[in-house]
């Protein structure tokens, strides 16, 4: 299996790079996260060039709507660009319109995009369910320290939601793994990105702190483990969201989301504590990332299940 990009799928990151420096940015996201909104903009603009059909066309896929999504969470664009265009799509069989929201059963903390979706796709256990929001389903929830708008989901809108059919609980959660794998490894690459910078440019005893080998040596850490969540959600990619690689890609992201941020903020000293300060924009969703779908533990749960239980079953 080779992941080197092709000609053709750096043409499209390229294309998505250059897009998202006119429609997306730190200053745009703190500008969205003061006012708690949606990036509607950024939505549009996606979805003129393509790039929330690549998931079911002849030519793209799954590797390239993965790579999308990465630059979409390195440039904290807000918007639901994994659930519109690599879980519904694969779930429903169609672009959904947007935007779409992800939850899980019981829904009693906020869901990230929820208060402005027209769509949540809800993991119910075995089966799916599709809820086509109405004005009153979501109730605003407030997104201090989050990073996103956020919404609760109502108990009596959960009545109104229709079931997918059998396994396409299996489905939902292989496919939200793979989304949640491509948009942690986006957010970490941007932080990371960041900090080194910062210590290329922040002077201490005559020279850049960057030049002090303790500091080199935790870069290079944090870049083989960024860099290593990569190739493994480019692999879940290519292979269809396998559960087995999914899992496995999701559960190395989250687990490597908190080191990370925690990281990145040691490097920059007090100011990567600052609101005035980009850093926030990306430490503040690698949090919620690290948790949503049960998180680390979870996702690795499963990885081992379907590594060796499922093997030794059907042995």
């Amino acid at each position: 299996m080779d992941l080197t990009l092709t000609t053709q799928q750096q043409q499209i990151v390229d294309s998505l790079h250059s897009l998202l420096q006119r429609h997306a940015g730190p200053d745009r996201a703190k500008a969205l996260l003061a006012n708690e909104a949606y990036d509607h903009e950024l939505d549009a603009r996606l979805e003129e060039g393509g790039f929330l059909d690549m998931i079911l066309e002849d030519e793209t896929g799954p590797v390239e709507t993965t790579l999308a999504a990465m630059e979409i969470a390195r440039s904290v664009g807000t918007v639901g660009y994994g659930a519109r265009a690599i879980v519904a799509p694969k779930l429903l069989g169609e672009r959904a319109a947007g935007p779409v929201a992800l939850a899980r059963l019981p829904t009693d903390f906020p869901v990230r995009f929820a208060a402005d979706a027209k769509l949540i796709l809800i993991d119910a256990g075995a089966e799916a369910q599709a809820l086509e929001v109405a004005p009153g389903d979501v109730q605003p929830a407030s997104n201090d320290h989050l990073g996103w708008p956020m919404g609760r989901l109502k108990p009596a809108a959960l009545g109104k939601a229709k079931g997918l059919g059998p396994g396409s609980g299996a489905a939902l959660r292989r496919w939200w793994r793979l989304a949640l794998a491509a948009e942690t490894v986006g957010t970490m690459q941007g932080a990371l990105a960041l900090t080194l910078e910062y210590v290329k440019n922040r002077r201490q005893f005559g020279r850049p702190i960057g030049q002090f080998q303790a500091l080199q040596h935790r870069l290079a850490e944090l870049t083989v483990i960024v860099e290593g969540a990569r190739w493994l959600a480019l692999e879940a990619g290519f292979r269809e969201a396998a559960p087995l690689a999914a899992a496995t890609a999701a559960g190395r992201a989250a687990g490597a989301a908190s080191l990370v941020a925690r990281e990145c903020h040691q490097m920059h000293g007090a100011i990567g504590f600052t609101r005035d300060y980009q850093l926030h924009l990306w430490s503040v969703r690698l949090g919620p990332l690290a948790v949503e779908l049960g998180g680390a533990p979870a996702h690795r749960r499963d990885a081992a299940r379907l590594r060796f239980v499922a093997q030794e079953t059907a042995a």
